[in-house]
């Protein structure tokens, strides 16, 4: 079972507070600290430690990018 987060732990996960950079997508949160594209918790205009479901609209990709990510938890409902 995975470990749920709330918005202000995943804020926390930004690249600048502390080293995991992590963005959650339909209640999910990835682990994209690996990633060369999201160096220092910034890709393009996005920022990490939030949730991007909103965005994706506006990205040149699908949600299917999220697949090349390990999922480390659950975002929490509010």
């Amino acid at each position: 079972m995975l470990k749920i987060y709330t918005k202000s732990q995943l804020a926390l996960r930004n690249g600048q507070d502390r080293d995991e950079i992590w963005v959650a997508f339909k209640n999910n949160i990835y682990d994209v600290t690996q990633s060369r594209l999201w160096k220092n918790g910034k890709h393009y205009e996005h920022w990490a430690g939030q949730d991007l479901t909103d965005e994706l609209a506006d990205a040149p990709h699908t949600e299917t990018v999220f697949s090349k990510f390990t999922i480390v938890g659950q975002l929490k409902s509010e």
